[in-house]
């Protein structure tokens, strides 16, 4: 089944997983490791979170097939922020450039949507039978 996926595709997951890999090495685990004691907020929630997707990322250029679900975690993740706060945000007019560049960073996925093999995705993940409840 993994036969199906070319290697083209295959070296683009790998590029998928480089960028945020490397995009959350240098934008988040500075942050993580050196940061101000205080109150924990959700910024560090969410750098917490973003750092271990970077780390996980690392195992996708291993395996990029078996590591698609935190693709699709990533897609997911910015589809939401992308309709339910940039677009609402955008249309009222309200585009600070703080939100613009938080905004532009996010709007990156757009690029790398179609590099998952989505008829593979709903083939392995889907369309097969689950696995046992009891």
């Amino acid at each position: 089944m993994t036969s199906e996926i070319s290697l083209a595709r295959l070296y683009a997951l790998r590029v998928f997983y480089l960028v945020m890999a490397v995009g959350v090495g240098i934008v988040d685990w500075p942050e993580v490791i050196h940061h101000a004691n205080g109150p924990i907020l959700g910024l560090q929630t969410a750098r917490s979170l973003l750092a271990g997707i970077g780390l996980l990322s690392l195992l996708g250029l291993y395996s990029p097939l078996k590591m698609l679900p935190l693709l699709i975690f990533e897609v997911t993740w910015k589809i939401i922020f992308l309709a339910f706060y940039a677009l609402p945000l955008w249309l009222a007019g309200d585009v600070d450039p703080a939100s613009l560049a938080n905004i532009q960073a996010v709007l990156v996925v757009v690029v790398f949507i179609p590099t998952i093999p989505w008829r593979y995705v709903f083939r392995t993940y889907l369309a097969c039978p689950g696995e046992r409840w009891a």
